[in-house]
């Protein structure tokens, strides 16, 4: 083993050299070369990238592995180099077991001909997370993971090596001031005992000082020119993480609309074996409006609550509407009632509602027990009870 005892000297001189400067800075017993407020910006800029894209790397992945002894693995899998195994998602162990059950309850039994519906359903949303999860993973974990592991890890080196460019760039600056010191000192008090001439000696030692310093002054300029370019880059580092976002946002979408359509496509399966089942009940509209892509507000999204009872009260509807602004409120028996959910009026005889509002309502004698008669202000309408929450 080739062991270089002057190079290990050499190398613990100048960590020892540095280690002093550090202490002394921290102490403010030295001067500190200070960057630029460009520098400086683009040093925090980088910083704030990094902080966030983990934050936003370790979310995501529990976004799309809640489990964390999951997650566990797979990073375990993965620092081996080893391909992480299949795993069987959520919804697809739903429907192994309901298809088990129907199959041991009695498939054809109605109760197991809607416990395979539903297990066909649960599968194919299994098989569609599992597809969101794998482009999700590709499209956007791993471009976030390849700058925390690959330019993040450069830039950080960069930068350890410009913090000690800037340790000995100070360190030589340090010591040409003391020989500096030393030298206009000597000049005024010379020492005549000495066979060779002080101010000799001293004036050598500064000259030598003084070309550590160009030397030092140079690496750290270089240095430092070599890290501001690489921190420059982090603007295209939010370009390419730009596109990979819209790429997450595409492939979400596109899951989520497939979610969609299978349960929309369930959602009339069990309406028209329902309505076979139970002849006579109310099963709910089975055709919902078509699920928007853009966001909704809390009002339309807060009423999603099935339509109100068939019965629309002993009168027919057009007949209501004709004698509704006849009938006056009984003179005991009135309440007042909360909405709890939005509602609009199918026809003019109905009274539309907000969620959130008081209204005063009271019954008819005859009227089917689903309906009130609601007043608000000088309106009046037939309000279903369900959309209702009665007060003392």
């Amino acid at each position: 083993m080739d062991f270089n005892m002057k190079k290990l000297a050499s190398d613990a001189g100048i960590f020892f050299t540095r280690a002093v400067q550090f202490t002394e800075e921290k102490f403010g017993q030295a001067e500190k070369t200070e960057l630029d407020a460009h520098f400086e910006n683009l040093l925090a800029r980088a910083d704030s990238t990094k902080n966030w894209t983990e934050k936003i790397l370790r979310q995501t992945e529990v976004l799309l592995q809640p489990n964390p002894s999951a997650r566990v693995e797979e990073f375990l899998y993965e620092k081996l180099d080893r391909k992480v195994p299949s795993r069987v998602t959520n919804g697809e162990l739903l429907a192994q077991y309901m298809a088990e059950a129907a199959s041991e309850l009695g498939p054809t039994a109605p109760y197991g001909k809607t416990l395979i519906k539903v297990a066909e359903a649960e599968k194919r949303l299994g098989a569609a997370e599992r597809d969101f999860i794998h482009t999700a993973s590709i499209n956007f974990l791993t471009p976030l993971r390849n700058f925390l592991e690959g330019d993040w890890k450069t830039i950080s080196k960069e930068r350890r090596l410009l913090q000690n460019r800037r340790l000995d760039l100070d360190a030589c600056k340090a010591r040409l001031k003391k020989a500096k010191a030393a030298e206009a000192k000597a000049t005024t008090v010379p020492d005549f005992q000495e066979t060779r001439p002080r101010n000799y000696i001293l004036s050598a030692s500064a000259s030598a000082a003084e070309q550590e310093l160009r030397v030092a002054q140079t690496e750290f300029d270089r240095q430092a020119e070599v890290t501001r370019l690489l921190l420059e880059g982090i603007s295209s580092t939010h370009v390419n993480h730009l596109r990979c976002l819209h790429e997450f946002v595409e492939s979400q979408t596109t899951y989520y609309a497939q979610c969609y359509r299978h349960l929309l496509d369930l959602q009339k399966q069990l309406g028209s074996s329902q309505g076979a089942i139970f002849p006579g009940t109310f099963v709910g509209t089975t055709e919902p409006a078509s699920l928007p892509l853009s966001s909704t507000s809390p009002t339309t999204t807060a009423a999603t609550m099935p339509l109100g009872p068939s019965g629309a009260g002993l009168v027919p509807r057009g007949e209501a509407a004709l004698c509704l602004e006849e009938v006056a409120p009984p003179a005991s028996g009135t309440r007042k009632a909360r909405v709890l959910y939005d509602y609009e009026a199918a026809d003019s005889s109905e009274l539309a509602l907000l969620a959130d509002e008081l209204i005063t309502v009271y019954s008819l004698p005859g009227m089917d027990p689903d309906w009130l008669i609601g007043e608000r202000g000088n309106k009046k309408g037939k309000v279903p009870v369900t959309y209702l929450e009665l007060l003392s």
